[in-house]
């Protein structure tokens, strides 16, 4: 039998997309830097251009904190709607070219381009061709990579940003990965990329010559994972109907607190970050959930469902406020809280409207 061909896998990620989108509406913007967000003392920025991440200035930073490190930062109120209106025609753009597209979020996706309907021979080419198609129709850059899975691919688009793009082969592949620092890499947060690396894992190289029954040792269920990708393996396939089941957000404090309003404020910071991206993606949920890790590091969740969809900031502070509540007074300190939202509902019959 003959074996499957090699994939031929895009990464689109649009360049600062809110802030851009801003800037190339209000020309007074161009080369500044931008924030999409609220300089309220509990707000977040939602975006940040390329001049606000000189400074520092990242999506999901306290606005406060924003403020401190570029003084000089504009904040612009969001424009949803605008952004959905654009991300609509990028998706138009997407279509002209292959039929199996997965969403991540308003401004990027994965594209299989194995057979795309250009004819274009090469998926090289056929990024290019995107990007600028979408340069042509919304003034916007874009950046993209190109690979034989969804994981190279993916990382391949940060390498030439922005408006750029970068190719990992399947003969470069695994030895690539190999050079890259695992917190790099898709799935390893910085809190996984500090235990790996107080086990010597700095690199992809590291990762790799830990065995699996190393992994799974100190890692469980997700060491399969690691495995396969320090190997620059992926198997998953591009899903157009992949839908996102929650958004959490977790943090750890620097000491164990026991006064209410010390972690009430760390709820709230919680919240603040998974409405960001609600409200990014257009998705609400009808349950809120609140875990708690205390000092001796058992776990604890409060978790409940509302009849109405949690669709405003202030609902969403009000059910976790509700829940971290409902342990108070604690008979032991709580070093870490996180809040998450599940049980989505939108218009589209369930899935993520996220180019819709």
């Amino acid at each position: 039998m003959d074996e499957a061909p090699i994939r031929k896998i895009i990464h689109v990620d649009m360049d600062a997309f809110y802030a851009s989108v801003e800037q190339r509406d209000d020309p007074a913007l161009k080369g500044k830097p931008v924030a999409v967000g609220y300089p309220a003392a509990r707000g977040v920025v939602a975006a940040a251009s390329y001049e606000a991440r000189a400074f520092g200035v990242r999506s999901a930073l306290p606005s406060v904190t924003a403020l401190r490190r570029c003084p000089d930062l504009i904040f612009v109120k969001p424009r949803f709607d605008v952004y959905r209106s654009v991300s609509k025609q990028i998706r138009a753009i997407f279509e002209e070219f292959t039929a199996v597209i997965q969403p991540l979020s308003l401004d990027e996706a994965y594209l299989d381009v194995t057979e795309n309907l250009q004819n274009i021979p090469t998926a090289w080419a056929t990024a290019k061709a995107i990007r600028a198609r979408i340069l042509e129709e919304t003034g916007l850059t874009a950046s993209a990579g190109i690979s034989y899975n969804k994981f190279l691919a993916k990382l391949a688009s940060d390498q030439r940003k922005p408006n750029g793009q970068f190719a990992v082969t399947p003969e470069m592949g695994a030895a690539w990965v190999e050079a890259l620092p695992v917190a790099r890499f898709h799935g390893v947060g910085p809190v996984t990329a500090r235990k790996m690396q107080a086990l010597g894992i700095e690199t992809g190289a590291d990762l790799r010559a830990k065995s699996l029954a190393f992994l799974q040792q100190h890692f469980g269920s997700s060491a399969k994972w690691y495995h396969a990708i320090a190997r620059g393996e992926d198997h998953r396939p591009v899903n157009p109907n992949q839908i996102r089941k929650s958004s959490g957000s977790e943090t750890t404090f620097d000491r164990d607190l026991t006064e209410p309003a010390e972690i009430e404020a760390g709820v709230l910071r919680m919240a603040e970050d998974v409405w960001a991206w609600c409200e990014k993606a257009q998705s609400f949920g009808r349950t809120a959930t609140v875990k708690i890790t205390w000092a001796d590091f058992q776990k604890s969740t409060r978790s409940r469902s509302h009849p109405a969809l949690i669709d405003s900031h202030a609902k969403l502070r009000d059910a976790s406020l509700a829940l971290i509540r409902s342990v108070f007074p604690v008979a032991k300190g709580i070093r870490l809280v996180g809040v998450t939202v599940s049980n989505f509902e939108t218009a589209e019959a369930g899935e993520l409207p996220l180019f819709e």
